[in-house]
Order: C-alpha cells, then structure tokens, then sequence
C-alpha cells in the first residue's frame, strides 16, 4: 500500500468517525432538549395541575350534609321536622381489624344483618376516614354500655345525627311523601341534574309526594371540611370549613285538622278527596284512603312491612288522588248540561218525557227509576239525576262535541299539581280510541258508544284532583287555576319568602247567565234532590252533585248491591262548592265501591263543609246512609 492510499483511508475514517461522532452529539442533545422540554412541560405549563393533584392527596374533602327543610300547614302547624338521635359510628382508617371490631361491637349493642348489609353499601361509597354508621337510633341503655367498653375500640365512636320524622304517621303520607335511601336510579337522576356534589355524604332523598317534588329547596347545601390527611389517609388536621346551608322549609295551603277531619270520615273505607279553594287553586285537603307510615321508609323498610304495603289488595301505597282514575258518574251530568246550553242543544225550560229508559240501535237504556221521571227539563236533570235526560242529550251532542267541551274543564289531562305522579285520566273520542286500540275493527267509534258518555259511564275515567279542579273552575265562573299545595317557600336561615304565585291557567268563555242556570240545578241537589238527606239543616248553601259509577257491566240486571260482592260494587262519588253564591271551597270525593253517592260520599263532604265554614268538629266518621232514598 503507497502512502497516498493510507493517507486516504486514514482521511476517510476520520470523516466516518466526525460523522459518527455528530450523529452521537445530535443524539444526545435531542435527549437532552426533550428532558429539558418535558421538564418545561411539567414544571411550568403543568404547574397548576400537578399541584392540585399533590394537594388532593394532602387534603381530603370531608362533605358536611346540611339539615332537611320542614314543612308546615297553612296555620303553622308543624307537619314533617328533623331530631337528632345517637349513632354509632366507625372511621376504618382508624380500626386495624374491621370484622373483629365488629364482632366484638356485637356483643356490647345488636347489628343486625341489616346494618351490616347498610354498613358494607356506606363502605363503597365512602373514603377511610370518613365517620360512618354502624347502628343508628341507639337506645339511653345502648349508649351507656358502650361508653363504659369505649376505651377497647379506638375508631369507634357515638355521634349525633339528624333523622326525618312524621309525626302524623299515615295522615297526609300521601300528600307528604316520605324520604328513602338513594339508589342507582336517584343516582343518575342527580348526575342528569349536575348536582353530584351536593349530594356528596347524603345518604337519602325524597322519593314521593312534596318531599320528592321539592327535593331540590328542602334538601340545602351542602357544606365540606378541608382535612389534612397522611401518607396512610389518617386525618392530622382540619385546615378550613365551610358549613352547609340547610333546606328550605315549605308552608302548605293544606289545612292539616281538615285533612285529619276526612280521614276520620272515611274510617276504614278506601277513596279519595280532594278540596280546592276556587279564588287561588289552592288545595286545603288532599286524602288517600288507605295511608301508610312514611317513617317505615326513612332508614329503609324491612320486607315485611314492604310486603304487606305493596301487596295489600287495598293498595295504600297508590295515591288515588292524583292517580286514581274513575268514571265520573252522574257527578258529569251539569258539565253536560252546561255544554248543551253553550252549544245550543238545549234551553233551561226544554223538557222530555222520560219512560225509564231510552232506545238507540235497538238497545234499551235503562233509567234508574223505573217508570222514569216524567217531564224532565234541565233543573229536573240535575236535581233528579235523570238519565234518560243525558242519554239523549249525548246523541244530540255527539261525542266530538262532548269531548271538546269536557277537555276544556281539563278532563283527560294532568292538572299540573305540584305532586310527581299524576295521571291522566281518559277523555273518550275517535282520536283517543285509534290510539288506544289496535286491532281497525276495535278503533272505530261506534254512536252507540256515546250514549253512555253522557252519563259519565263508558270509557270515562277522571282522578279526583281533575274532577275537584273542574267544580272549583265552575264555581270560579269559568276562571280555571292550576292546583298548588305549596303557598310558600321559606328560606331557613333569613325567613324570607317565596310565594308560588295562584296561576290562572285561563278563563272559560262560557256565558254567565248558562253558568248560574247549572249552579242552580246544583244547589237543588242539596236542597231537593238526591244530596237533600246529607245536607238538612246545614246552615249555609251549598251546591252539589251525587255520582254512582259501575265498576262493572250489569248486562241488563238490576244492581244489588247488598248481593254484590265488596270489591265490585259501584263507587260513590259526590262533588260540590259551598257557599253557592260566594264559594270558598269545593271538592271532588269518591268513596271506592260505596254504594250510592248520596249514601256514602255527599255525607263526607257535609262533614267537610261544617268545619271550614262554620268550625263544626265532627263526633264520629260520616257512616252510610242506609235510608237515603235515591240511587244517584
């Protein structure tokens, strides 16, 4: 090899080591910038966040549930409230051996499987060292033998805590409500409400009646401590707190003694009532027959108890009230009388002769006086309740017709009471019937179909609350106003107050010499006709109307009602507004397989009427009538 060839190869190994020697420098300082940038990235444009994140691991909020709104009556009686009551309670960041401590708790107070089962759903839900209950309502002997064996259970401690209370028991349950525990669907409710956060350490909520409609104002805020924690998650200290805002309290326009008053009517009977003040839409008692205790439910109702409320053939869980669906009955008739008078199918003075019956199609109607009425005009209608009247009234009419007029009394429809659960009801036509069937042959209406209708039978089917909240828009003179049950909402901590504002849905443009033409039918009723008995002597005027609804087809037969078995008997149904000339109240009440309206249910609401005009306390329930002598 010459030297001008090593002097080429040496020249080329030293340019192949320069490159090499680049490329190990390039990639060096790219590793380098990248740590550089990467600490750029997490020490400044991070800074914040993994600041937080060392923080969260320090401090641990600790949630403070705020106390549950209260809830009175009109005049302030106290209907639903809160007491503290000692809990046993266990932080298991504290404890070494869980199961142990607890077998040994065992043997000092009783858990049973149930707190155990409580206890185990709290530990999944909970951090380590939040306090959680073991054993709740503890006893004075309870608490006593514990605190003599406390120094053996570091992490065991007794707490006072909040727990609902109704001390009515199941008087108003239905209107009340109750609260309950929360559970996977309450979850997802308050995840849909972005409220995940003020439900942090609650463990119940409202599940019916005003407590769940007004979950939102009678739960609160709630408030949270900063708790400085351990590498081990044991508090060391608290380093701020915030307390929580406590619920809102309601005040009802409910007067709880007249409610007491129509429960006590009713005795063991089951039925519905509802009362509305015409002037405001006010409800000043809302029944269900049965009731049940909502203090069953607050830490969880035992199956037992759970078993005989859901399948009791009485259902007392099911708020007739607002869900209970009925055929009006004869209680329908002076809404058809009026829309015969606005559409000009009748005149006051227009009369029939009444045989006892009425054919259409080659079927009979039957009347409920046999031999009929006579000569029967509109105040006869009312006062006698004659059906043969309606069953040819409705013809004349036609079902379009009738359901155009009923829908506007808001028959058929949700009134919009501030009460979650309320059903609609059904207002027969056409259009209702295509939807509700499916076979073509089962959708068409038939005009047969119609007769029935106007006598409030045939597919009917009205709640309480909507039957009361049309007597309440008559006796207004048209002007409809949506139910309410809440007057107010008082914020605990200032006193101030919201009211929920009367809210005039809208006004009936029917003329007022026709609405004084069925009020006076009405007030006959009471004084000559089939609500005469209930209401003798009663010291002002009132204006009513007696209902009997099938509970199933006669086919033809006479109803006998002491032969007929208890659950298939008709419903007695009765509505009215008293005084007649100024009302101050009116009322939708049905007395489930009752009888005859006049027999069962006008007698409740006389009871209703004397104590909130005239301040008359009833001495004993409103018993049936056994000799009232008209059927309607």
């Amino acid at each position: 090899m010459n030297q001008a060839t090593l002097l080429r190869d040496r020249s080329r190994d030293r340019n192949l080591f320069q490159s090499r020697l680049l490329i190990a420098l390039l990639v060096v300082f790219l590793a380098f910038g990248g740590l550089v940038a990467r600490f750029v990235y997490l020490q400044v444009l991070q800074h914040e966040h993994y600041q937080t994140l060392a923080e969260s691991n320090r401090i641990s909020i600790v949630p403070i549930t705020p106390s549950r709104g209260l809830i009175y009556d009109r005049n302030g009686v106290l209907l639903v409230h809160n007491f503290s009551a000692y809990t046993l309670e266990i932080t298991r960041s504290k404890i070494a051996n869980l199961e142990q401590t607890l077998a040994e708790l065992g043997q000092i107070v009783e858990i049973t499987p149930k707190d155990r089962k409580r206890f185990k759903k709290l530990q999944e839900e909970s951090k380590n060292f939040e306090s959680l209950p073991i054993k709740t309502h503890l006893s004075d002997e309870e608490v006593a033998r514990f605190a003599a064996q406390r120094f053996r259970f570091p992490g065991v401690e007794i707490n006072a805590r909040l727990f609902r209370h109704y001390p009515l028991g199941d008087s108003a349950s239905h209107l009340i409500g109750y609260i309950g525990r929360i559970n996977d669907k309450d979850v997802a409710e308050i995840e849909a409400r972005e409220e995940t956060t003020n439900y942090k350490g609650t463990d119940h909520i409202g599940k019916a009646g005003l407590e769940q409609s007004y979950e939102r104002e009678l739960h609160g805020i709630t408030g949270y401590a900063e708790v400085e924690t351990d590498a081990g998650g044991r508090p060391m200290r608290t380093l701020r707190t915030k307390p929580p805002v406590a619920g809102d309290n309601l005040r009802l326009s409910v007067d709880i003694e007249l409610q007491k008053i129509v429960e006590q009517a009713f005795g063991a009977r089951r039925g519905a009532l509802v009362a509305i003040e015409p002037e405001t839409g006010g409800v000043l008692a809302l029944v269900s027959r049965p009731g049940f205790d909502p203090n069953l439910f607050v830490d969880g109702i035992d199956p037992q108890n759970w078993r005989e409320l859901n399948e009791s053939r009485d259902k007392p869980m099911n708020n007739r009230a607002i869900q209970g669906t009925y055929p009006p009955g004869s209680t329908f008739k002076p809404f058809m009388a009026l829309a015969a008078l606005e559409t000009g199918k009748r005149t006051p003075g227009q009369a029939i002769a009444d045989p006892g019956f009425y054919v259409f199609g080659g079927h009979r109607f039957r009347d409920d006086k046999p031999g009929g009425h006579g000569y029967v005009d509109m105040y006869k209608s009312i006062v006698v309740s004659c059906d043969t009247y309606y069953y040819q009234l409705a013809t004349d009419m036609g079902i379009d017709a009738i359901a155009r007029f009923m829908g506007s009394f808001g028959l058929g429809q949700p009134t919009g009471i501030d009460i979650k659960g309320e059903k609609s009801g059904v207002l027969p036509s056409p259009e209702w019937k295509k939807k509700r069937f499916r076979k073509p042959e089962t959708q068409k209406w038939y005009a047969g179909e119609t007769v029935s209708i106007g006598i409030g039978q045939g597919y009917n089917s009205y709640t309480p609350i909507q039957l009361a909240s049309a007597v309440a828009t008559l006796a207004n003179d048209g002007v409809m106003f949506k139910p309410h049950v809440v007057k107010y909402v008082e914020d605990a901590v200032s006193g101030r107050r919201r009211p929920i504002e009367p809210t005039p849905l809208k006004t009936l443009p029917w003329a007022q010499k026709n609405i004084d033409e069925i009020k006076r039918g009405m007030v006959g009723v009471n004084t000559e006709g089939t609500g005469a008995r209930a209401f003798a002597n009663a010291g002002y005027v009132a204006a009513g109307k007696t209902g009997t609804a099938q509970v199933f087809s006669l086919k033809g037969a006479k109803y006998d009602e002491h032969g007929t078995k208890e659950h298939l008997r008709d419903h007695a149904l009765y509505v009215a507004f008293a005084p007649a000339d100024k009302p101050r109240i009116a009322l939708a009440v049905i007395v489930e397989n009752g009888g005859f309206g006049a027999q069962s249910a006008a007698p409740i609401a006389r009871q209703v009427f004397d104590y909130y005009l005239l301040g008359k306390r009833p001495k004993e329930p409103a018993n049936e009538d056994k000799t009232a002598g008209d059927s309607q």
